[in-house]
């Protein structure tokens, strides 16, 4: 397939997908929601995607009424409590009645635990799971893929190698052959002193020896030259990742988070995200996000199971 360059182009792949293979099912933990209902209808309506609407059954019929939401074209599982609407909505992914667990109007610690419940959940062995935000930023000619901005806190090496993998894995889901990882840093050499540049050139050394696989990992990178060929050229910086790269790995959730949002506030862009690792795709939205930002979540969520077929 061709790469990804816009999240407009995912959406119209998804779309390609429910065409010829059949829409993805994905199950919905606690779909009571005006916005969240108007972002999966399109979704169902443009052959994406159907869905499972786990939750209380009033609450989801008055809410979609609302919107002019027709419920007879969904499977609603009427459930009460939060915990118990996260284990129903889990058990349905982990069954195989559907594709992809997705987070409604759900509370997240709620949500995280039917995703990591022993039972039911969708926890993979021991592997790492991790959250990627991707973002289409206008003046650049691909997406960028930004992890872990969300999720894990301040991961260790290890947990670094499997995030790449993971974020590595989404990005080849979108075209991008041969991901170009940046390891980020203040700085764009190796300090004993800053153990992310330690972390960094450790990483692109496994990446060598075969332990990160289907990518290129370089750094440490400040972010002006793991963005800008010309700053990495004014630097003396030769990679095949300096200034072209697609996944940005960051050193913690502080400086991802402020990565994350400052390209969604300071820039004119499109952003969306989900969590990856685990047996099935998670899609983990915010309350606040729009309806169009859900429905290019539920796009990536597709695109990525089908990816994993």
């Amino acid at each position: 397939m061709e790469q990804l360059r816009s999240l407009s182009a995912l959406l119209e792949y998804a779309k390609k997908i429910g065409a010829e293979k059949g829409k993805k099912k994905i199950s919905v933990a606690k779909a009571d929601d005006t916005g969240l209902l108007t972002a999966l209808e399109e979704a169902r309506v443009s052959g994406i995607a159907d869905f499972y609407l786990v939750g209380d059954e009033k609450a989801i019929k008055a809410a979609a009424e609302k919107v002019g939401v027709d419920v007879a074209n969904y499977e609603i599982v009427d459930a009460c409590s939060e915990p118990e609407i996260a284990l129903e909505a889990v058990k349905l992914v982990s069954s195989g009645k559907a594709d992809v667990y997705m987070k409604g109007q759900i509370h997240t610690n709620h949500f995280l635990r039917g995703m990591l419940n022993k039972e039911v959940g969708l926890r993979r062995g021991k592997n790492t799971i991790s959250h990627c935000y991707f973002h289409q930023v206008k003046g650049f000619d691909r997406i960028f893929f930004i992890t872990d901005a969300a999720f894990n806190m301040y991961p260790d090496l290890s947990q670094k190698a499997q995030i790449v993998q993971n974020t590595v894995n989404l990005a080849r889901a979108f075209g991008v052959e041969c991901p170009k990882v940046a390891v980020l840093a203040a700085v764009e050499v190796v300090n004993p002193d800053m153990p992310a540049t330690l972390d960094a050139s450790a990483l692109a050394q496994m990446n060598a020896r075969g332990q990160i696989k289907n990518c290129i990992v370089d750094g440490p990178f400040a972010l002006d030259n793991a963005v800008s060929e010309e700053s990495a050229k004014t630097k003396g910086i030769s990679s095949p990742v300096a200034g072209k790269a697609d996944v940005f790995l960051v050193p913690n959730i502080d400086a991802g988070n402020m990565l994350a949002k400052a390209i969604v506030y300071f820039s004119e862009n499109e952003t969306a995200g989900m969590i990856l690792g685990a047996a099935a795709p998670i899609i983990l939205t915010s309350r606040a996000d729009s309806p169009r930002a859900k429905l290019m979540s539920i796009a990536a969520a597709v695109v990525h199971a089908d990816f994993g077929k």
